[in-house]
């Protein structure tokens, strides 16, 4: 693939991402959007390489910042939008322990980050989880490590979906 057509790829895919987290700015959207927009980092890692995927997450993470609820966008910078480059690189390994040992542990890292992040822009505080009280950020935690297993094994089908369904598309698309 010629270099205009790579740089013209991820130019989309960012621009989609980018929109799809304008998305977010509608209630109960805050954990679904980014996730979504996520997955389009998928394109460039597997039309051209991991490289461009990064370029091209860096790029929408950067607009995100700027435009999209602050939740969301930083739900997307933390974790979401750069998390199927990741998936791709600890797949590698081969070894599926630990494999699932680095996502979840990436996963609970950046969670923190996000928790503290938007505990210092919203002043947010433990007595805010409500009727669960110190323990409502454990509770939070831990439901979301369930969501984000669910979330990595979709991730794995819906790449095997592209690859069948849209892949030989974009192949000649960009021959």
């Amino acid at each position: 693939m010629k270099q205009s057509k790579k740089v013209s790829l991820c130019a989309v895919v960012s621009a989609i991402a980018v929109a799809v987290m304008l998305v977010s700015y509608f209630p109960y959207f805050t954990y679904a959007v980014p996730a979504v927009a996520g997955l389009f980092m998928m394109i460039p890692l597997i039309e051209i390489n991991p490289k461009y995927a990064i370029l091209c997450y860096i790029t929408s993470a950067v607009l995100s910042l700027i435009i999209a609820e602050p939740e969301s966008a930083l739900l997307y910078a933390l974790l979401l939008g750069y998390y199927p480059i990741l998936k791709a690189v600890i797949e590698k390994l081969q070894k599926p322990v630990l494999e699932w040992a680095i996502k979840i542990i990436v996963f609970n890292i950046a969670v923190i980050l996000v928790y503290f992040g938007m505990s210092f822009v919203f002043k947010i505080s433990v007595d805010d989880f409500g009727t669960l009280g110190k323990y409502g950020a454990y509770v939070f935690l831990g439901l979301g490590n369930v969501v984000f297993v669910i979330y990595d094994i979709a991730i794995s089908r819906m790449s095997v979906m592209y690859m069948m369904r849209v892949h030989p598309s974009v192949k000649r698309l960009f021959k």
